[in-house]
């Protein structure tokens, strides 16, 4: 699949209802999702870095291997893949735009920046900068990737609706297609971010942090997209340690557990 043809599949997605964007780390693990029925893939920041050894967040994970990883699940699966590319690599508004590049020349369908600055001291980057470099990313993708917009005040401990609420329509003005805010505390925030930026899609993270609802609830409320972050990554490495602890008391038939039917040589041979 060409990434043209991953891009306007993928944009198709964000027109007709809601759909689940899964976030995959490695080849086995797209394939698994593809398999399960999903009909997107999303990359984890998280979870590439992690399973690397590295901290999230800090490009520990350098631009070149986020998005040879997002480029390899786009070979293994056959799917339409976005890129969860941190702050765009940079402070400036041109960072952005190279990151914007990389990904189109990468194959990816569609790629997040957000308002992070991967300082520590001062995580966030104020808002008219924030608006300057989604500006600036959304005039290169020009309708050829997904751009998705997105605010990390929640993350960052500033529970300020208002701002988040801000931040997202200045970003849909700008020209990002996709808008998103993780860790939405309830319901009726995820409803006044859904109002304020529509008619353009909203992603929201797995749901509401005051509680999860079912899917139908969030596709009710407007959402359009629902990613699971490093969810997926974080289950699959608890299974592993509880599996771990009982062979470790010599329990060695719980090693086989839970293994896959895929002919994964079959699959890559």
């Amino acid at each position: 699949m060409s990434q043209r043809e991953a891009y306007e599949r993928f944009a198709a997605l964000h027109q007709r209802g809601c759909f689940v964007l899964a976030n995959a780390w490695d080849a086995a693990s797209a394939v698994v999702l593809r398999e399960a029925g999903m009909p997107a893939i999303g990359t984890s920041s998280a979870a590439i870095a992690y399973a690397l050894g590295r901290a999230d967040g800090a490009h520990a994970v350098s631009l070149e291997e986020a998005v040879a990883n997002g480029a390899l699940l786009a070979r293994a699966s056959g799917l339409p893949v976005n890129g969860d590319l941190e702050d765009g690599y940079g402070p400036a508004p041109e960072d952005c735009v190279a990151t914007v590049e990389a990904a189109i020349a990468g194959g990816l369908a569609g790629l997040g920046i957000e308002d992070t600055t991967a300082n520590p001291a001062n995580p966030l980057h104020d808002f008219d900068m924030a608006v300057a470099r989604i500006a600036a990313a959304a005039k290169a993708a020009n309708g050829r990737i997904v751009l998705t917009g997105r605010t990390d005040l929640f993350l960052h401990g500033r529970a300020e609706l208002d701002e988040v609420i801000r931040r997202l329509t200045a970003f849909a003005e700008a020209g990002a297609d996709v808008l998103y805010a993780p860790a939405l505390p309830d319901m009726d925030a995820i409803r006044q971010v859904v109002a304020a930026v529509a008619p353009k899609p909203v992603n929201v993270l797995i749901g509401p942090w005051s509680g999860f609802v079912p899917m139908a609830e969030l596709a009710a409320a407007g959402v359009r997209r629902v990613s699971l972050g490093g969810a997926l990554y974080a289950n699959v490495m608890g299974h592993l340690g509880r599996v771990a602890e009982r062979i470790a008391q010599g329990e060695l038939g719980a090693a086989p557990e839970g293994r896959t039917k895929l002919d994964f040589d079959a699959l890559f041979g």
